[in-house]
Parts: C-alpha cells; structure tokens; sequence
C-alpha cells in the first residue's frame, strides 16, 4: 500500500505540479519498492503521449537539435517532456549535464519539463529509470515525449523498445554509411538526421546513406533530413516527419 505522501505526490502530478512530478521520477531512479505500484495506479491515465528517441554519436549536435525541435512543437501548441540521458560520473556517479545549458531557454516553460538522467552503467545506454520516467510523463499529460540518449549508437538500441520513432543523428565526417550499419544503429532508426549539413562532406554522407535505406522494423520508410541546427534550418521538415509518424502510429 502506498504512503500518503507517495499518494499526494501522485494527486500532484496528476493535477500538473511539476515538483511532484520531480520527485516521483526520483523515486525511479532509486529504484523505490513502491515503483510498480505507482506505475499501476496510474495506468489509467496513460497512451496518449507520443515517444521520439534521439541517438547518435557524440558531437551530433542533439542538444542543438532538441532545443531547436522543442521550441517548433511548442509552437504548435503540444506539451513537451525531455528525458536526457547523460554518461555517469566515474567519481559521483552523477550525470554530466553541461549540455543541458542549451535547453535553458525551456525551463521556465510550464508546458517543457526536462530531466537529466544518469547511464549508472546501465547496458544499452539507458539509465533503468527511463522506461519509468516515459510512464510518469506519459500519466501527467505531456504530448510528445523526447528521450536523447549519450554515446555511440550500438549501446544505444534499447530505446528502440519504448519510442514510437527513433531519430539516429550523424554528422559529416563521423564515417562512411558502413561504418554506421555496422553500429546496427541505421537499421532500427525510423528517420536520420545529417546535421551540420552545411560542413563539407554531407552531400556524400547522405548518398551513402539513401543506398542503405530499407523498410524498416515498423514496415515505414525510412527518412533522411538534413539539418543546420544551429540556425534552425531543416528542423521544420524533421517535425513534419515526426508529425506523420505520430498521425499513422
């Protein structure tokens, strides 16, 4: 049975408080015995929430691409939650969060909740927490959900097992197409972002790429954009895709 402040933090949530929110995914990430039960209460209020998954190799530009594609589904006038997962600390433990500063622009949105999370040497990339956390932001009402996740792509296949779309992000210069399906990243993604598309080597990337596509896990085609980031361009047509996607799920 669930204490009553457990009870009171899930009546909060429910009712938008984003503290109680906070606190009850930090009840996830410790692994609380009461997790299972909270995740059954609030069964009811979940499967709306739409679950993107953004991966790919570090120096991608994700957190630049997030901020960016955030600020476009706002725009639209859905509720955003981001779930970033960061490598662990070898001293602490902790997550390093230096690219979160990026997404500062969202914090004082009460429609943007945005939580870091730590790998804690979790195989596949993900902290254990995070499926719980897509359930917590799914039952408080957020529409799309965003989980980035840290590293190169092979570790982090098992966000395939919880998003309706996965977003892999490349960049020029990261390796020839090859290279990358030998990750096994391009083969589970549903749409790929060359970002940084104005740096020399993109237009050979994407070629590269186009020869590789097949239908993918869910029988979709898959999609190639490219992206300028950091001047916004090509972040309109990513949420276009991502927009069919959600409508054909």
């Amino acid at each position: 049975m669930l204490t009553e402040r457990v009870t009171k933090l899930i009546n909060g949530m429910l009712a938008g408080q984003k503290n109680s929110l906070a606190q009850l995914i930090s009840l996830a990430e410790n692994d609380s015995p009461d997790l299972p039960e909270i995740i059954k209460m609030l069964h009811p209020h979940r499967g709306k929430a739409y679950c993107v998954g953004i991966t790919g190799p570090p120096g991608g530009g994700k957190s630049t691409l997030i901020d960016r594609l955030t600020a476009t589904i706002r725009s639209k006038g859905w509720s955003v939650g981001i779930i970033a997962v960061d490598p662990s600390s070898p001293i602490s433990g902790g997550a390093v969060l230096g690219d979160r500063i990026r997404m500062n622009q969202h914090y004082l949105d009460e429609d943007v909740f945005i939580r870091s999370m730590a790998t804690r040497g979790s195989h596949g990339g993900l902290s254990k927490a995070v499926a719980s956390t897509v359930k917590l932001l799914d039952a408080s009402g957020k529409d799309i959900i965003i989980v980035e996740t840290v590293g190169v792509g092979q570790t982090e296949l098992s966000i395939k097992q919880m998003a309706d779309t996965l977003v892999l992000v490349l960049v020029p210069g990261y390796g020839d197409a090859l290279q990358v399906m030998k990750a096994g990243s391009i083969e589970v993604a549903d749409i790929i972002v060359v970002n940084k598309a104005d740096y020399q080597g993109a237009e050979r990337l994407v070629n590269e790429l186009r020869a590789t596509l097949t239908p993918n896990r869910r029988g979709h085609e898959q999609s190639i954009i490219t992206t300028q980031a950091i001047n916004g361009i090509g972040i309109g047509e990513l949420y276009q895709a991502l927009d069919q996607r959600r409508k054909k799920r």
